[in-house]
């Protein structure tokens, strides 16, 4: 098999001396912007290529799949091609936007192999406006019933050195957080592991790599190639019971690879506009989705919890009050009761034996809990280690509707095989039944599942606020480059709302009330720079009621949108968003470790003035300087951002 991969190989680096008639399998974007080709090289294998007007991004790069003993992908004669395309329009529930725009050129190519078992292989490549997508796909026949994939051989292969950027998480099994650092692509190794995205810039155009629809099949992950070449190369993530096996098929049913992705636009902060992981993936399974409520959490667990009027305790009836009326009281629907309330809970990442997700502990009565958040319109989020949970699946949610709840955040899986991935689209499902919104923490990042099970409203996968609580790792710079990278992909449950800013010099680690290294306008510019439908209060109520700059901004932000834009920014450096909800437009300048001054020109205004409040650093890192001005579409707003600092605005309607 090792001897037919390094074939493989070769045959993607020999495509130029393909016959005249194997040029002809090439798609375009509807915009006539993007371009991916598909050929067959001389030893019959599938290549393809990528190009953003006229440059090439991906060179010759091969796509095959590992079965029981043998590749798929070699010795293929061409069968036959369709091109359709479409243009529709579907909601987003909550997100970056209100709707998606599926709109698309799309190519499906039919291969056989030419001798022994003659097997069908197809490929379907989808050509948008803001990308590239393809898809293996290996119909029900005779020879591939019941086939184990053991591994997918696709690459992405780089015709130059990229300055790119990725997370090398290293292992298979993790909570996918880390930082996502720049990327020597002439160094890249087959024992690196990247998770996605895999950004880069190729000093024409910006792409990153991801993937989408991925239901009933294993996770994917980057690598470097093993012949040392420029590029990458795909592997899958194995079964927990044996390494050598990613994807289980299933009889009667064809085997479908996720669509791998190429994100395309002309600078990489763009790509935070984009809608593609969404428009790929499976359509909303929730017919009915008017339940499903986008809104900010007050939140227990990040900052102890401490409440100052009630020493010692953690998670009791009256903390949970606490919190409640504190969402009460700043107009947050929901408060989020973390680690801590049911029967036999307290080990964190470890399920304890005998728990029970249906009691609740000694030291909180959880329907006296609920009753009381009735009284003050506040519902109330539950947190859940996922093991517990599926024990007691639907005797739980069951319980959980009946008690009123509005979601459940669950935590600790982990993992991307292929069993876990199915497990997420049982509890979406179930979650759904129950009119139950979810927030997956210990998750792998996103893959566009919101738009299938909308009740999905954020998840983790992001190394977030909470490492503020045992590291130094939380910098700016990382906060910056997250909005380059990780946050291109889908929500991203960061937690934001720490109120204790000091300076990085000043920064010390504690548990409890934990300090940020930024300022609070960096802080603020996270509600507006970081999606997150379930938006998150992280701080005690005290924290707020002693220094509350800036929370005037926090009470008036939405959690989900109707339309973003990107303004300005360099990857790790500062990055510059507007995104509108309604009529009105919010504005987040986030900055790195370096002090700027940048020029943001406000051509996303209507021809109307809007009244413009403007939260910048102020002269301590918990201080802001509010300003209000009247602002319209070609005027220009100079903001300063201080070293780790930021800014925020709104611009209401005159």
């Amino acid at each position: 098999m090792r001897m037919l991969w390094r074939g493989l190989i070769l045959a993607a680096s020999g495509l130029s001396a393909l016959p005249a008639a194997a040029q002809d399998l090439e798609l375009v974007s509807p915009d006539g912007t993007n371009r991916i080709a598909l050929q067959l090289s001389a030893a019959g294998s599938p290549v393809y290529t990528v190009a953003r007007r006229g440059a090439a991004v991906l060179a010759p790069s091969p796509i095959a799949l590992d079965l029981d003993s043998d590749t798929i992908g070699a010795k293929l004669a061409l069968l036959g091609s369709e091109r359709t395309s479409a243009d529709t329009r579907y909601p987003i529930v909550v997100g970056k936007a209100s709707e998606g725009r599926d709109h698309y050129n799309q190519l499906v190519v039919h291969y056989q192999e030419e001798a022994g078992q003659r097997r069908k292989l197809d490929l379907v490549l989808r050509a948008y406006d803001d990308g590239v997508a393809f898809r293996t796909l290996i119909p029900v026949q005779k020879a591939t019933e019941a086939a184990i994939v053991r591994f997918e051989r696709t690459g992405f292969y780089f015709p130059q050195a990229y300055k790119c950027w990725g997370f090398n998480v290293g292992k298979f099994g993790s909570s996918h957080e880390g930082e996502f650092d720049p990327v020597d692509t002439t160094r890249t190794r087959e024992h690196n592991l990247f998770d996605l995205p895999f950004v880069c810039e190729t000093g024409k155009a910006a792409f990153a790599l991801a993937e989408a629809d991925l239901l009933d099949f294993a996770g994917m992950y980057l690598t470097g190639r093993g012949d040392g070449g420029l590029g990458l190369q795909l592997k899958l993530s194995p079964t927990l019971d044996d390494p050598r096996i990613a994807v289980h098929s299933r009889v009667g049913s064809p085997i479908v690879t996720p669509w791998r992705v190429v994100m395309l636009a002309d600078q990489a902060g763009q790509l935070q506009q984009s809608t593609l992981l969404t428009s790929l993936s499976t359509p909303s399974r929730i017919e009915d989705t008017r339940w499903i409520k986008p809104g900010i959490a007050s939140w227990d667990w990040w900052n102890g919890p401490v409440i100052a009027k009630l020493p010692g305790q953690r998670s009791t009836t009256a903390v949970a009050k606490a919190f409640i009326d504190f969402s009460a009281a700043n107009g947050f629907p929901y408060a989020m009761i973390d680690e801590g309330w049911y029967a036999g809970a307290g080990g964190g990442g470890v399920r304890r034996p005998g728990v029970d997700v249906t009691k609740w502990s000694d030291t909180i009565n959880l329907q006296e809990v609920v009753d009381y958040a009735r009284s003050k319109k506040v519902r109330l989020w539950l947190w859940t280690h996922w093991q517990a949970l599926d024990e007691q699946m639907e005797d739980a949610l069951a319980l959980y509707e009946k008690l009123g709840i509005a979601g459940i955040k669950v935590d600790f899986m982990d993992r991307d095989d292929q069993w876990m991935v199915n497990w997420y689209s049982k509890l979406l499902g179930a979650a759904a039944r129950h009119h139950l919104m979810v927030d997956l923490h210990g998750a792998f990042p996103p893959r566009g599942l919101t738009r299938t099970w909308p009740n999905f409203v954020t998840q983790e996968g992001v190394m977030g606020a909470e490492y503020n609580k045992w590291s130094q790792r939380v910098t700016a710079r990382h906060n910056v480059t997250l909005a380059f990278t990780r946050g291109l992909l889908g929500p991203m449950d960061y937690t934001p709302g720490g109120f204790r800013n000091v300076a990085p010099a000043d920064f010390r680690i504690r548990n409890d009330l934990p300090f940020v290294q930024t300022t609070r306008a960096h802080g603020l510019s996270m509600y507006v720079v970081f999606l997150s439908p379930l938006g998150s209060v992280a701080d005690s109520p005290d924290s707020y009621a002693a220094s509350p700059a800036g929370f005037d901004f926090v009470k008036a932000v939405p959690a989900s949108w109707d339309e973003t834009r990107y303004l300005a920014g360099e990857t790790g450096e500062y990055i510059v968003l507007a995104r509108r909800k309604g009529h009105d437009w919010y504005l987040g300048a986030m900055n790195g470790e370096t002090a700027r001054t940048v020029r943001v020109p406000l051509d996303f205004l209507g021809t109307r003035p809007a009244n413009a409040r403007i939260w910048t650093d102020g002269a301590q890192a918990d201080a802001v300087d509010l300003a209000t001005r009247t602002l319209a579409a070609g005027d220009t707003l100079e903001l300063p951002l201080a070293a780790s600092g930021g800014a925020v605005a709104i611009f209401s309607d005159k």
